[in-house]
């Protein structure tokens, strides 16, 4: 396994995450323990959850996700050996179905304090390595939405939120803080509340990266490199889009998008015709789709780490595996060219 800094500390995480929203809804907890284990066995030391895991999000299944990873943890008896990242949720705002989470969940001292207390108890552990905000407080552009529309700012100050996050890690219950779904401005403004304050600094932004979706470059990268918060990026295959296996209409029995059909972010004008595009340009090179999905990720400078998910072993392994390959300068030049005639059809 390949590792990288996590943003400008002096913790290795393995260029490959494991995801685990499917845990506790498509996947029962001894699967959820399999991909563990495996994943555990290639060297990956850094896995991620989030408190309103697995996804869909119901009332049933909160917090599930943190359970059966704490299991494991219990079990295993690995804790030290780990880098464990999960997120607090905020207000509902462009989500929807998480309304249930503390009778409508908040970016406030109060929820924050009582989100992690959560955590720590499903998660097993006396301390969280990574915290993350999974998405702003504010109305802005996350979850897909493009076009910039400007509202009342009635939410959470980032400034009450990070002096939260910061509390958190002088009482030692996290070591680490980050963002998700967030934009540059937001990037900036937890930058330089932090250092106007002394107070502890993000780390790493957990955004949407993928083939289909390569947003994050125009105004995030650059951030990323330039103050070393780097991106953990997730649906690197845009819910499975890009293995090739939605294509013509086709719905596989058992996948993510055949039984919820509320994941529909990926599914927009071209995308399927660009992913057609990229299907062929891996077949012409010898490789799967989904190895090269993955290994372009991987080989961005502003990534830390390739947040892949799978429902099974199979999947899984060849995921993992995408760490090996190197793209040739052709397989990126052939990549360059789909991109420009089919530009993040699916943000």
């Amino acid at each position: 396994m390949h590792f990288r800094k996590l943003g400008n500390t002096d913790i290795d995480v393995s260029l490959i995450c494991l995801g685990s929203m499917t845990w506790g809804e498509q996947n029962t907890q001894d699967e959820g323990f399999a991909q563990m284990d495996m994943a555990k066995d290639y060297g990956i030391n850094f896995f991620d959850v989030a408190e309103m895991y697995p996804v869909p999000p119901r009332p049933e299944t909160y917090g599930k996700t943190e359970e059966i990873m704490g299991n494991w943890l219990a079990e295993r008896g690995c804790r030290d050996e780990l880098v464990i990242a999960t997120k607090v949720t905020g207000r509902s705002n462009n989500n929807s179905g998480v309304d249930h989470i503390r009778n409508g969940a908040r970016l406030s001292k109060e929820h924050i304090f009582k989100a992690v207390e959560g955590s720590l108890k499903r998660l097993q552990t006396d301390y969280i390595d990574l915290y993350q905000v999974h998405w702003p407080e504010r109305g802005a552009n996350f979850f897909g939405r493009l076009g910039y529309e400007h509202g009342d700012d009635d939410g959470i100050a980032i400034e009450e939120t990070l002096d939260a996050l910061n509390q958190l890690v002088e009482q030692g219950k996290v070591r680490y803080i980050g963002l998700s779904n967030e934009t540059p401005w937001g990037m900036m403004e937890y930058l330089r509340l932090a250092n106007a304050k002394q107070q502890a600094r993000i780390v790493s932004i957990q955004n949407p990266y993928s083939l289909l979706n390569r947003t994050f470059e125009v105004g995030s990268a650059e951030m990323a490199i330039r103050e070393k918060v780097g991106l953990l990026a997730y649906s690197p295959l845009a819910f499975g889009k890009l293995s090739g296996k939605y294509l013509n209409g086709q719905k596989p029995k058992g996948a993510r998008l055949t039984l919820y059909e509320r994941f529909q972010r990926y599914d927009k004008v071209n995308s399927d015709e660009a992913v057609q595009a990229y299907v062929d340009l891996a077949k012409e090179h010898g490789l799967t789709p989904v190895q090269m999905a993955l290994a372009f990720i991987n080989q961005q400078p502003f990534v830390t780490s390739n947040i892949i998910g799978a429902t099974s072993l199979a999947q899984l392994k060849e995921n993992i595996e995408s760490f090996e390959i190197r793209l040739s300068e052709e397989v990126l030049t052939g990549i360059s060219e789909i991109h420009q005639r089919y530009p993040n059809p699916a943000p």
